[in-house]
């Protein structure tokens, strides 16, 4: 038996999530009997699938991951299977029934969030272009994905309150509307890189972690990393990366800022209030 981190009790709060609990011990014993684990207590920072130190019996250490099944944690296996292991975990087995994944562990594992930022805007750029590779079918297009997030946002914006001004809304919109069917060359893409997914490793000095792929062009990606607030949260901190990381990268700017913007705000709601971190962000990107 295992105590639940206390980041998984909110899926106490749905059917989904209290059905998903309820089969949960029967997926982690039959990952755990076809890989021949032992396992240790699962890591108090999981929040969305539930992820455990292994022991193989081989005497190898690796992590074992079962995830709550939800759209933006599909076909993570597969992007980890695409990278083999060049600037992210190895992907060891995967069990599509139970939703689980074994995968590499990063020792000693401290998160790239915990540098300073510099440091942090160095490593993303020399990991970045070892993950831009060129990818199409099964991963969802940021065109499609961008097409859910137009729709989503005015009823989210009405929810909470109407939390911003209608311009930036509008901004937002038109942003989405411009840019998915311009992009450029399309690759393989982590919409969620930001320094927590980023982990210290022996392998390498640094390995991603915990995609949520989606194919489009290189601008999006500087998304999570350019609202990142544990780098800093000032206009000032938000600005320098997106100069910095456009520069270093050789990315356009404009299109890497109008991509932020937009999906931060796409992101920038939990139920029915705004997530003002993320408002800040944008609304410093709105003019920038």
């Amino acid at each position: 038996m295992f105590d639940l981190p206390p980041r998984l009790k909110w899926l106490e709060e749905s059917c989904d999530g209290r059905e998903w609990l309820r089969q949960l011990p029967g997926h982690i014993k039959a990952c755990a009997e076809q890989w021949s684990l032992r396992l240790e207590p699962p890591y108090k920072e999981s929040q969305v699938s539930i992820v455990f130190p292994v022991a193989v019996a081989d005497g190898s250490r690796a992590v074992l991951k079962v995830q709550f099944p939800h759209p933006e944690c599909e076909h993570e296996a597969e992007a980890l299977r695409r990278w083999n292991g060049r600037g992210a975990v190895q992907l060891f087995a995967c069990d599509p029934a139970h939703h689980a994944l074994l995968l590499e562990r990063c020792e000693p594992g401290g998160p790239l969030s915990r540098v300073n930022a510099n440091q942090a805007l160095e490593v993303f750029t020399e990991l970045l272009p070892r993950l831009w590779i060129n990818a199409d079918k099964p991963f969802m297009s940021l065109h499609h994905e961008s097409i859910g997030w137009a729709e989503q946002l005015p009823s989210s914006w009405e929810r909470a309150g109407r939390p911003f001004e209608m311009e930036l809304l509008n901004t937002a919109l038109e942003a989405l509307d411009a840019l998915r069917g311009t992009q450029g060359g399309q690759i393989l893409l982590h919409q969620d890189l930001h320094g927590g997914n980023v982990l210290r490793a022996k392998r390498e000095p640094w390995l991603v972690i915990d995609p949520k792929p989606l194919v489009g062009e290189r601008e999006f990606t500087l998304a999570p990393i350019v609202r990142s607030y544990e780098f800093g949260h000032s206009r000032k901190c938000v600005i320098d990366r997106l100069d910095k990381l456009t520069s270093m990268l050789g990315l356009d700017r404009e299109r890497a800022r109008l991509w932020t913007l937009a999906q931060t705000l796409a992101w920038a709601f939990d139920g029915d209030r705004a997530i003002e971190r993320h408002v800040d962000t944008a609304r410093w990107l709105w003019h920038a």
